[in-house]
């Protein structure tokens, strides 16, 4: 039984159609990743997934639980995180605020230290900067912090959306390790990205969206070495 699994999932914006009946699967473990153009649909799936969007037809399960009616906190509550597309760090809160935010769900306060710690041993500069207040950290500063927020919530299965945008060459780098690093500690991870060739450097699948629907799915590697794929997304001519 795969961990994630999505069937025929149509999801609107009003009247627009979002998503036009995408089915996909993550098994424990993996890390996976949709690549696309803009207005594809990948950030939708992503909160659909997380209850931020509600699907009109299709199903979402976790671990065979349908998940797709419930309220988004239900959804943390039963394994699933977001770190979203923009950072959306609180900027008003310093970093262990933003952190403890994170694990707003949670009541298990040794728990909640030991994942802290574990965000801090990820994100050396977090720790340095613990006290500072979030919107006057730099962008990768931000953007480990989102990542680092949604870690709180000790999900089973952790959602990214665009987690390089923004960043300078050496920082996307940087970011990357350490989803790969999160993957090895035993979070399976569901990775939303532009960089498509670094997203898939570090996936073991992938599926490619197009306004809304998946026109390819395939294992990292093949998609790398796919014609098209490296035409339209791997910037080669």
């Amino acid at each position: 039984m795969a961990l994630l699994e999505i069937q025929d999932l149509h999801t609107y914006y009003g009247a627009i159609h979002a998503l036009k009946g995408i089915s996909l699967h993550v098994e424990e473990g993996e890390i996976v990743t949709l690549i696309g153009a803009n207005g594809a649909g990948k950030s939708t799936t992503l909160n659909t997934v997380c209850g931020i969007l509600h699907p009109r037809q299709g199903s979402i399960q976790l671990e065979g639980e349908a998940i797709h009616e419930l309220p988004a906190h239900e959804i943390v509550m039963r394994g699933v995180s977001q770190a979203p597309e923009g950072r959306r760090v609180f900027g008003r809160l310093n970093v262990t605020e933003n952190l403890e935010m994170g694990a707003f769900v949670r009541k298990d306060k040794e728990g909640i230290q030991r994942d802290m710690e574990r965000v801090f041993t990820l994100f050396p500069r977090l720790k340095e900067r613990s006290r500072q207040v979030a919107g006057t950290l730099s962008g990768g500063e931000q953007q480990m912090l989102a990542i680092g927020r949604s870690l709180m919530a000790s999900p089973r299965l952790l959602l990214l959306d665009e987690p390089s945008m923004g960043l300078a060459p050496i920082l996307v780098e940087a970011i990357f390790d350490t989803i790969r690093e999160i993957n090895s500690l035993g979070t399976t991870v569901l990775l939303v990205e532009q960089n498509a060739l670094m997203a898939l450097s570090i996936a073991q699948r992938g599926y490619v969206l197009e306004t809304g629907e998946i026109v390819l799915h395939d294992s990292a590697s093949a998609l790398q070495e796919n014609e098209t794929v490296r035409k339209a997304y791997l910037g080669e001519e």
